[in-house]
């Protein structure tokens, strides 16, 4: 089977890759209509996928955080994720999307109908030249309200709501604080500031995700000798920084030209973070040796 299209995703699902974007729940399927749906996002960058072996643990945690049971194991997630990686051109950016979601039960999903599917799909990363982003009024659940330890769909509304809210500002993205009034994160990124050199980003309390990104940014700051704060951060204080800017899964590393009305720079910071995780990119994530094209499974359409 030759390579994927230009623009043509890919599904595992039933032990079968499929092209496009297969149907595959019901008005019944308990996803559909009780939200048990758990998920990562992992990119694969011109033949590298940084952290894949990452991605794939926490989806598998995810889905046991939503009562799920999934039968794969990381890595065996990670290995097919290779496969799917295969079957693109080696100079393609895309995206890979496990996923995890219950087929029945009532309210409380039944573990044992537990299904999963594995989307890779290309999608070119964007070009680092800013975003805009101002206060959204809505804001992250505490711990006790959502299932906020893991990467689930049912969270994502209030993202959604957040993100329309800023648009209809003139904004991009959005801020959002946690429950307590202080910064949680972009609204799907994570957040940091730089000032007088030092970058300060707010210390993960649970409200909003750990993301795998940016705890790979802060270690690769520190290692180059650059003193990365984890604290509590207020609203106010991003308005005075010399720098903002985000670390996310889907851009990596990006800057914030713009926050309600004061303009920031791309700065040194920003600069150097982006060029720190893409040279680990570089060097890291290579696939594993079992994952060659020779073993692939056939496409179904």
């Amino acid at each position: 089977m030759g390579k994927a299209g230009a623009g043509e995703g890919l599904v595992f699902m039933d032990g079968a890759w499929h092209r496009g974007n297969p149907k595959v729940l019901g008005p019944r399927t308990h996803a559909m209509w009780m939200s048990s749906v758990a998920f990562d996002g992992a990119r694969a960058i011109r033949g590298v996928a940084p952290d894949l072996d990452r991605h794939c643990a926490r989806a598998l945690h995810s889905a046991r955080v939503m009562g799920l049971e999934p039968e794969i194991s990381a890595e065996e997630l990670e290995a097919l994720s290779w496969e799917g990686i295969h079957r693109f051109p080696e100079d393609a950016e895309l995206y890979i999307c496990p996923m995890f979601y219950a087929e029945d039960g009532f309210i409380v999903p039944d573990p044992a109908s537990t299904k999963f599917a594995l989307i890779v799909v290309e999608s070119p990363l964007p070009a680092p030249d800013g975003f805009s982003a101002c206060l959204a009024s809505y804001r992250r659940p505490a711990t006790d309200m959502a299932p906020t330890d893991a990467k689930a769909a049912c969270l994502y509304p209030n993202v959604a709501r957040c993100l329309r809210e800023a648009r209809t500002k003139g904004a991009e993205t959005a801020v959002v604080l946690d429950p307590d009034g202080n910064v949680a994160e972009f609204a799907y990124a994570n957040l940091f500031l730089a000032k007088d050199g030092i970058v300060h980003t707010p210390a993960a309390n649970g409200t909003f995700l750990n993301g795998i990104t940016r705890q790979r940014v802060i270690a690769l700051l520190r290692e180059a000798g650059v003193e990365v704060v984890e604290r509590t951060v207020l609203f106010e204080e991003l308005l005075e920084a010399d720098e903002l800017f985000a670390s996310g899964n889907y851009f990596k590393v990006a800057p914030c030209t713009r926050l309600e009305t004061r303009d920031f720079p791309i700065g040194p910071v920003c600069r150097q973070a982006r060029e720190l995780y893409f040279a680990f990119a570089a060097g890291a994530g290579r696939p594993q040796e079992d994952a060659t094209p020779e073993k692939q499974t056939a496409v179904r359409r």
